[in-house]
């Protein structure tokens, strides 16, 4: 790992919760109001914090990071509201989950980015590891950026996240991941990626444990 992170604050406008099965969390970025509605039915139905990290983050580092007619993907989209922000940051966003966030997630993308000047998202089915080659062909599919936040947590798909990571992670693509950490497989996680990639740190946000990282091919 390289670089020196900046330590930050996830900052966050919500609303109470209004019901024990939808709730609606009200967010601003990039000078937008942004309602997502969050379902407890699944995992990746809820608005986790490296969701809410990574968003500032972008807000914040248009420069570095500018998403304006990029190809972005990204992967266990959830709620989709980081895809919600990159598609306000003027990027082509692909937001992508397991089959039965899809129809939350839509709802989220289609209800925050209609009747806006921006490029349409798409939303597609994507199960880590699986028919990448098939959904996904490398000769057509390139993208510039992917994104995934709290992707790594304790639970059995982690080899074949790593390999759509390294499937979708091309020369010249950047791969930003955020993600709380919480158990031992997330440390052993990142060690993994870093034998592979080129790994830095670019912040942290230490009240929440949310590490925030660039990951990129090594050239030869």
């Amino acid at each position: 790992l390289t670089g020196s992170p900046v330590t930050l604050k996830i900052l966050q406008n919500w609303v109470p919760r209004v019901s024990h099965y939808f709730d609606k969390e009200h967010y601003t970025y990039v000078g937008h109001q942004i309602v997502i509605q969050e379902s407890i039915e699944h995992f990746g139905a809820v608005v986790w914090p490296g969701a809410l990290a990574l968003s500032q983050y972008l807000e914040s580092n248009q420069e570095q990071f500018n998403l304006k007619d990029k190809k972005v993907l990204e992967i266990g989209a959830g709620t989709g509201l980081l895809s919600i922000v990159a598609c306000i940051l003027g990027a082509h966003v692909t937001a992508t989950d397991l089959p039965e966030v899809l129809e939350n997630l839509s709802y989220n993308i289609s209800r925050n980015t209609q009747n806006m000047n921006m490029h349409k998202p798409e939303v597609r089915k994507l199960v880590w590891g699986e028919a990448l080659n098939e959904d996904f062909p490398v000769s057509t599919y390139h993208y510039d950026f992917i994104l995934a936040t709290d992707v790594v947590y304790h639970h059995a798909a982690l080899d074949p996240l790593l390999a759509t990571m390294v499937y979708f992670c091309k020369p010249g693509t950047v791969l930003l991941w955020a993600n709380k950490f919480r158990f031992s497989t997330d440390y052993e996680f990142l060690e993994k990626l870093g034998n592979i990639f080129n790994t830095t740190i670019l912040a942290e946000f230490p009240e929440s444990n949310v590490k925030l990282l660039k990951v990129t091919v090594r050239e030869n």
